[in-house]
């Protein structure tokens, strides 16, 4: 395989790395956006139920009072619920964030692979000329001192 196939290939590769990256952190995003939605879900369940006011004092009528502390207690439950849906989601972003960060290395290291193979070309491309130029100025002396 010649070097500027190499060299395309592993262009390619990096163009692929990167793609992946710009997508993994478009998830993370998404993810960071719904953890904000549940963090905001759980205050607000638990400022409600508190809200609601004190079950006990509600002395107008017993069924009022159980009715409340019911209420308080259903929003309580949909609250903790919530809290371990965000500790579940908290450990899938953290897997997502391991995976963004492997998949940043593997890109970064392609593209310093690149990088050289680009220079090891160029040196090549380089030494080749400069060859060819030397060649061509001993043809010219060895005609020049022909004559």
């Amino acid at each position: 395989m010649s070097k500027a196939h190499t060299i395309d290939s592993l262009g390619t590769l990096v163009r692929l790395r990167s793609t992946e990256v710009e997508r993994l952190q478009a998830d993370l995003a998404k993810q960071e956006a719904t953890r904000q939605r549940f963090q905001t879900s759980v205050a607000r369940l638990t400022d409600l139920a508190v809200g609601s006011g004190p079950s006990g004092k509600l002395a107008l009528s017993p069924a009022l009072a159980v009715n409340c502390g019911n209420y308080k207690q259903a929003v309580f439950e949909l609250a903790d619920s919530h809290r371990t849906d965000l500790q579940l989601h908290e450990a899938n972003m953290e897997v997502s964030q391991r995976k963004l960060t492997q998949a940043w290395t593997r890109r970064e290291l392609l593209g310093k692979v690149l990088a050289q193979e680009e220079i090891a070309f160029a040196r090549e491309q380089d030494r080749a000329q400069r060859k060819r130029e030397d060649e061509i100025a001993t043809q010219s002396w060895l005609a020049g001192r022909a004559d």
